[in-house]
């Protein structure tokens, strides 16, 4: 065998070891992440059939926003007003988000155009709340999200692997691009995995990419190269592992910290109670204040996209965003270039900020695009349809693979690729590894832990040596 062809085969074998390991430690992950990923598109769809009883309601005799907040307040007595969402249109009830007394939590309150509550939902119990959390943390908070991000970083590393041995050699389109069912079942279970890789690669590391920004490690690396480059402009508009971007007591998402805020006594500058206390004290009007139905009927006529929330003056402020003593109205539409965020003078009712998704810093603006394309929400239904078929494809490879797996595993082995007994790597597939690590935080991390795990202990027991092929 020639330098030249042992090195070849070499690089090879070493990347298909790296391909084998990797897929072990990642598929599994691959389908919950496909699946969970799969039904959190279609969120809008199912939060409306959560609250579909709520909806078709009659709207003769309907009171004032004022009014719906202190039926939700009366549901609850002692809890805190935090926000109001404007119905989507005529006849649905709006959702009233409170803070429960004793830090016992936070509800979604219902209330019918009449004022009366027509139904309470527990937020972190509700379905697509609990599939974000599946998807982004499995259930298991910071440490889950460590190791979604951990396999999503391997998943990166097994796709470019995978294209390397994908990548046709002179060989035509059969088996590469379409899969041959001609040959025999070997032949087809390798090419349904290799063609359906080559397939998803593309969408599958752009969902991957775009999810980055949301993981605990790289995002906050990420906030801090922002924060050292000067690439910021606004409140950041997504969390980072679960958490508002910031620490800030008063992030709206960290419900402990609302109740907390609910109890600090802190009163606006006219002197009437705010957010986290009774709301039928912040009845002001003209020079004493503004009420929530004046600015209500202010945020109806911007017509923004659906969900509009808007609240009071000190509310815990969205994504780590300190509360701010004025009435604020933003949208929170899941296709983030539709967001905007107004803010109204507490006590006349003048207009103070409009920031818009143009107003955000080109950064910002590219990892809004990639956040709202992989919720599904960038153009609409092609965009759930486009992901569900990269969810499908992607949970495709991962049982292809693992039939791949068992057909070829010998029973006293793993299964792991040999390594050559010459030819090596190359120093393109090592800078290619050092640059993904330099890229990908926990990846660098786990390489590290692994060469020190196989020096220092795989390779002294000699039958687990082997059976791991080392």
């Amino acid at each position: 065998m020639s330098a030249a062809t042992a090195n070849r085969a070499g690089r090879y074998r070493t990347i298909w070891r790296w391909h084998f390991y990797a897929a072990l430690f990642v598929m599994p992950m691959i389908v919950i992440l496909s699946i969970t990923g799969a039904i959190y598109l279609f969120k809008p769809q199912v939060e409306a059939w959560e609250e579909r009883a709520y909806s078709a309601l009659p709207t003769i005799g309907a009171v004032s926003p004022d009014d719906q907040v202190a039926a939700a307040l009366g549901k609850f007595p002692g809890a805190s007003f935090h926000s109001y969402r404007l119905p989507r249109a005529d006849g649905e009830a709006v959702m009233i988000h409170v803070g429960l007394p004793e830090e016992k939590g936070m509800r979604d309150v219902f209330v019918s155009p009449q004022g009366e509550v027509v139904g309470v939902l527990n937020p972190e119990w509700r379905i697509m709340q609990v599939v974000h959390d599946i998807h982004g943390q499995l259930l298991l908070g910071p440490r889950g999200s460590w190791i979604v991000e951990l396999a999503a970083s391997w998943a990166i590393v097994m796709i470019l692997t995978g294209l390397y041995m994908w990548w046709p050699r002179g060989r035509g389109a059969a088996g590469v691009v379409w899969p041959r069912l001609n040959l025999g079942a070997r032949a087809a279970w390798r090419d349904a995995h290799a063609v359906t890789g080559f397939w998803v690669s593309g969408l599958a590391l752009v969902l991957l990419v775009s999810g980055l920004p949301w993981a605990d490690v790289w995002g906050s690396a990420f906030k801090a190269v922002r924060a050292e480059m000067g690439w910021q402009k606004g409140a950041q508009d997504w969390t980072i592992g679960g958490k508002a971007p910031v620490e800030d007591e008063h992030a709206e998402h960290n419900h402990a910290a609302m109740m907390q805020g609910g109890k600090s006594g802190s009163h606006d500058m006219a002197g009437h109670a705010i957010a986290g206390h009774d709301m039928s004290a912040h009845t002001g009007h003209g020079p004493a204040g503004v009420f929530l139905t004046e600015v209500v009927a202010k945020a109806k006529g911007e017509h923004l996209a659906f969900p509009v929330v808007v609240t009071p003056p000190g509310a815990p402020g969205r994504f780590g965003k300190k509360a701010v003593p004025a009435w604020t109205v933003r949208s929170d539409a899941q296709n983030r270039p539709l967001r905007v965020t107004i803010t109204y003078d507490a006590r006349t009712g003048r207009e103070t900020s409009r920031e818009t998704f143009t107003d955000k810093h080109p950064i910002d603006r590219v990892v809004g695009y990639g956040v709202a394309w992989h919720e599904g929400q960038l153009f609409g239904l092609v965009n759930q349809l486009i992901g569900v078929l990269t969810a499908l494809m992607l949970v495709a490879m991962s049982v292809t693979g693992f039939v791949l797996w068992r057909r070829r595993k010998p029973a006293a082995t793993l299964g792991a690729p040999s390594k050559m007994r010459e030819g090596g790597a190359g120093k393109g597939v090592w800078i290619t590894l050092l640059l993904l690590a330099a890229f990908l935080p926990l990846l660098a991390l786990s390489l590290v832990a692994i060469v020190l795990l196989e020096w220092f202990v795989l390779r002294r027991i000699s039958g687990l040596r082997a059976w791991l092929g080392l």
